[in-house]
């Protein structure tokens, strides 16, 4: 079935406020000046510190708005947390939960990013759930395994009808900023099992989930990535942050 390609630009810890709006301004206007990008949905993940005021720049344009993460309580003594409820009131619609930077470095575990997903489903907010192997579990034979565990655990308690607005993003982590891009084969190959685990967890909606590629999507790879059949998108980090980079991925759709 059809499915609506989504390209995001997870921004990480990058550009300040002044710079975010800049930025989101200039990319609301290019796909407003492209009658095409209709056929493609668009988003930003700035940092929690510009999200207000990015999404404040993007309002009435093509542009959604994203947060990096959030944690599974509304409110309470948690130093240095954002909850999906404030999330969704300084303007975003999506989230990404289980990012390989989370994971590897703030110690996210299957079962607090199920945690995590259950707080943004509550809020109406769309999940970018991320999954992804290393490259020691990729030579180790192990790729599907970890996948399969990620996406269980991940989305563990949940119902089709709770995940029927589910994105995943499939992230092979020794491709995430080292400039080396999983073959269009080994992302193809890698979406098809996704959706075919999915197909066991959440039944036929599995057709309807869009799967991005995360992992140094650029121009000159963006057209041949995305046209595979199980690839529904891309989730971009440096290459958001130039708009002529972002825009030219966009268009590859």
């Amino acid at each position: 079935m059809a499915r609506k390609r989504f390209i995001a630009g997870n921004w990480k810890l990058n550009l300040t406020i002044d710079e975010g709006v800049s930025l989101v301004q200039g990319l609301a206007k290019a796909l407003a000046a492209d009658p095409k990008s209709a056929q493609v949905e668009v988003a930003v993940c700035p940092t929690f510190l510009a999200l207000h005021a990015v999404a404040q720049a993007a309002k009435g344009s093509a542009v959604g708005i994203g947060g990096q993460n959030a944690y599974f309580e509304e409110k309470g003594a948690f130093t240095g947390e954002s909850s999906a409820s404030l999330l969704k009131n300084a303007g975003a619609k999506y989230v990404i939960l289980g990012h390989s930077e989370r994971r590897q470095f703030f110690g996210d575990t299957d079962a607090t990013i199920n945690r995590r997903l259950k707080a943004v489903i509550a809020q109406g907010l769309v999940p970018i759930l991320c999954i992804g192997e290393t490259l020691a579990e990729r030579d180790g034979g192990k790729l599907e395994e970890v996948l399969s565990r990620q996406l269980q655990g991940s989305l563990d308690g949940l119902t089709a009808a709770q995940l029927e607005h589910l994105v995943v993003a499939y992230e092979p982590v020794w491709a995430i900023g080292t400039g080396r891009t999983a073959t269009t084969a080994q992302a193809q190959e890698a979406h098809a099992f996704v959706r075919g685990v999915l197909r066991k967890l959440v039944g036929e909606l599995a057709e309807r989930v869009r799967i991005q590629y995360g992992g140094s999507v650029k121009p000159d790879n963006a057209f041949e990535l995305l046209s595979q059949p199980d690839v529904d998108g891309a989730l971009v980090g440096g290459a958001s942050l130039k708009l002529a980079d972002f825009t030219a991925i966009i268009a590859a759709h």
